[in-house]
């Protein structure tokens, strides 16, 4: 590794759910934090108690912030649950559950929006006092809900994903018009050399910050190199719905097909060694290792791989 290319390397990551948070915290092992930041889905945010709760935003904070839960790659580590336990005692919903320290973070984030701050700021805020020095973005400042067309209707993200287990077979993704980047998004894009697309649910991840405008065409047009890693290895997700949401919209579930979703917006693309061979795009610069990301470690050596066979594609 160039270890004085990368520190002027300034690499953008797009991110959801656990995928993305476990790579963005490989290149934050590795990068200059001023040299790196996050987009960050926020398709599936919801109102829930009152409350604005950011579940790929509190994902990928925690995550990089050294307090995400280990086992689940989701919440808080060292959780407590007293709080939820009186909400269902008083007959309040309880199918999306809030940790007692994870409440103190939306509680935070809802006083903050309330206040007049943009969800930017707000998430600012809340890296600033957890010690993160990396830009964390919200994808933007609007509400930009994700749908999902069902047998059984309309539903909307978390109902479908938390409240229905992901259970109800999968029609069509419907992503909102009109949904504009923050200027501290567009800042990020423009300055990219690299843009690495996570490991992230392409259909409710990645493709719902792709929709706001004008990030795809940005994206288009502005860095060396797009990178995507897939989210399949041997034929289903590594974690999440990506596998079954592919099967019922009538797709093979291969790394080729999650290329193929992407199409001409990504140079190259990462896939697992189990799979390896089943890519067949002459156009497409391939890299094939182990992606499976099960400790710090683990991420830190993905994100180095990337960095070296971007920069060995940037360098041609």
């Amino acid at each position: 590794m160039n270890h004085a290319f990368i520190s002027q390397l300034k690499v953008v990551v797009l991110a959801g759910g656990v995928g993305g948070a476990k790579l963005a915290d490989g290149f934050a092992q590795l990068l200059p934090a001023a040299n790196l930041a996050v987009i960050v889905n926020t398709g599936d945010d919801f109102q829930h108690l009152g409350l604005t709760i950011c579940p790929d935003l509190d994902t990928v904070i925690y995550t990089l912030a050294g307090l995400a839960n280990p086992e689940t790659g989701w919440g808080r580590a060292g959780e407590s649950w007293r709080t939820m336990a009186e909400v269902g005692r008083l007959a309040g919903p309880t199918w999306f559950r809030l940790g007692d320290l994870d409440l103190a973070t939306h509680l935070v984030r809802s006083h903050l929006l309330a206040a007049g701050a943009t969800l930017t700021e707000a998430t600012h805020h809340l890296c600033r006092h957890l010690g993160l020095a990396a830009a964390v973005l919200p994808m933007s400042n609007q509400p930009a809900p994700t749908l999902v067309e069902t047998g059984e209707g309309v539903l909307s993200f978390q109902t479908w994903f938390v409240e229905r287990q992901w259970q109800p077979a999968v029609q069509g993704i419907y992503l909102p018009e009109d949904v504009r980047a923050t200027p501290q998004v567009l800042w990020a894009l423009e300055k990219a050399d690299l843009i690495a697309i996570a490991p992230s649910n392409p259909f409710v991840s990645i493709n719902p910050i792709l929709n706001v405008y004008p990030i795809r065409a940005m994206i288009t047009d502005l860095p060396q190199l797009v990178i995507a890693v897939s989210p399949i290895i041997g034929g289903k997700a590594v974690k999440g719905p990506a596998a079954k949401m592919m099967a019922e919209l009538g797709m093979e579930v291969t790394p080729a097909a999650v290329a193929n979703v992407y199409g001409e917006l990504i140079d190259a693309f990462v896939y697992d060694e189990q799979d390896a061979g089943s890519l067949d795009n002459p156009e497409l610069a391939t890299l094939t290792t182990n992606i499976l990301m099960q400790s710090p470690a683990d991420r830190r050596r993905l994100a180095a791989q990337i960095l070296d066979f971007s920069m060995e594609l940037i360098d041609q």
